[in-house]
């Protein structure tokens, strides 16, 4: 390969990575050629971006990152093959779904959130993560509920202020 062809692909990896918050690194060796389809079509699917890469050109573009990578350069061994998404829990769930008939891709390490996880003994925690949507949802719902105790409180009292106070009181006693 000339020069010129890896310094592109190093600068086109930096921007990616620069521009991820959330990327995992697998090992997808020893997948024959219609596995590897069809892990590439499911990423495709979730709208995961899936790029087979060398370790040495992977770690330049490490190192020309805006943040600090060191803590994932001890994985960069054998094959290496990238997975980028916009949501950090959909890739772990995509793996844990594949090596259900698989034993591939293992997850060498993953970047989400600002956090490293490293080893695949982290898929299961990495799957439990919420995204962003999920955990406003959650806060959504956590503030709606007074709004819907006093709405309730005032629907069972008839509107009436007398009605209102009997049912404060009672769900005070309870």
């Amino acid at each position: 390969m000339k020069r010129e062809d890896k310094d592109k692909i190093i600068s086109n990896l930096t921007e990616s990575i620069n521009h991820s918050k959330h990327f995992y690194l697998t090992d997808t060796s020893e997948l024959n050629a219609e596995s590897t389809s069809q892990l590439r079509r499911k990423c495709f699917e979730s709208d995961i971006k899936l790029i087979v890469v060398k370790n040495t050109l992977l770690k330049k573009a490490l190192e020309k990152c805006s943040d600090n990578f060191e803590e994932l350069y001890e994985v960069l061994k054998n094959s290496t093959s990238i997975m980028f998404s916009e949501k950090g829990n959909v890739p772990a769930k995509l793996i844990k779904e594949f090596r259900k008939t698989l034993d591939k891709p293992l997850l060498k390490a993953a970047y989400v959130e600002e956090s490293f996880y490293i080893g695949d003994e982290q898929l299961d925690v990495l799957t439990k993560i919420k995204t962003k949507e999920e955990v406003i949802g959650d806060v959504l719902l956590l503030l709606q509920s007074p709004a819907q105790n006093l709405l309730s409180a005032l629907q069972s009292g008839n509107q009436n202020l007398a009605g209102i106070v009997k049912k404060l009181s009672e769900k005070e006693q309870n």
